[in-house]
């Protein structure tokens, strides 16, 4: 009988063993921060109700983000995008925005897990969607600073997801085909504002994926195009006359009803 439970207890130590080594060896395939980013804008975007006559509504105003950061490392991957020039609340008013859907009190929180719970839709993240009552609040005091204008796209050759954009100006506003860009090991590098779609035979195919994009300068000197390094060129047709955006440069000021030239797509710029 004492051998048998001296064997017992060495089975149950070598499988207790092999358990921990498995478990070591086998990780699980975690997403880029960036990856992630674009899936909670989905999510939210999903949210959006119709509220008739053409009108869209987010229903809530208060969002409770977790996310999965199963060391340090990954937690400061995560900080480190959320504190680049856009955070994480910016990116989702803006992805609203870009749905027709006008949100102002947004409040986001942000949380982290070192493993995901059952009740996760995604196993990278989870949203806790509420509408929260609050304060009125106080009127803000006037400022200086003019308004940041927004900024009216219209493709005049070429085809892309929309034929008009109307976007914020208070970002970089990326010209490319496709919308979104990735890298040869299938990630997310960049995600187009006005995208070119992909077809073969047209203007389209001109149109470099990372072409171009416009930037807005707040100090007085307007909306500049600059070029990234396309293989078929940017320029500016302004009163008839081309103007070349020379890669690498501090790019060229854009006017207002300039055509903005992608390869042989263009687009006519409008601004206010």
């Amino acid at each position: 009988m004492d051998f048998l439970r001296k064997a017992r207890d060495l089975e149950s130590r070598l499988a207790g063993t092999l358990d921990r080594t498995v478990g070591g060896l086998v990780r699980p395939v975690t997403r880029e921060p960036l990856e992630v980013v674009h899936a909670i804008l989905e999510a939210v975007q999903e949210e959006i109700q119709p509220s008739g006559r053409g009108r869209r509504v987010f229903p809530f105003n208060t969002l409770a983000l977790t996310i999965l950061a199963p060391s340090r490392d990954a937690r400061a991957r995560f900080e480190a995008v959320f504190a680049d020039r856009l955070s994480l609340r910016d990116r989702i008013v803006a992805s609203l925005g870009s749905a027709a859907c006008q949100v102002d009190d947004l409040e986001v929180s942000v949380a982290y897990e070192t493993r995901p719970r059952k009740n996760w839709r995604d196993p990278a993240f989870h949203i806790e969607f509420s509408r929260v009552a609050k304060r009125p609040r106080p009127a803000p005091e006037p400022t200086r600073a003019p308004a940041v204008p927004r900024l009216e796209l219209t493709v005049l050759k070429g085809t892309a997801e929309q034929e008009t954009y109307t976007l914020d100006a208070a970002f970089r506003i990326d010209l490319g085909r496709c919308a979104e860009v990735r890298d040869s090991r299938h990630r997310l590098v960049r995600t187009n504002h006005v995208a070119f779609l992909e077809r073969s035979g047209d203007a389209n195919q001109t149109v470099s994926r990372r072409h171009a994009h416009i930037s807005y300068e707040p100090d007085g000197r307007g909306f500049r195009v600059l070029d990234d390094g396309s293989e078929h060129g940017t320029g500016i047709i302004r009163h008839g006359r081309t103007l070349a955006v020379p890669r690498g440069a501090r790019g060229v000021r854009l006017e207002s009803g300039d055509e903005v030239v992608l390869g042989e797509a263009r687009l006519r710029v409008r601004f206010g």
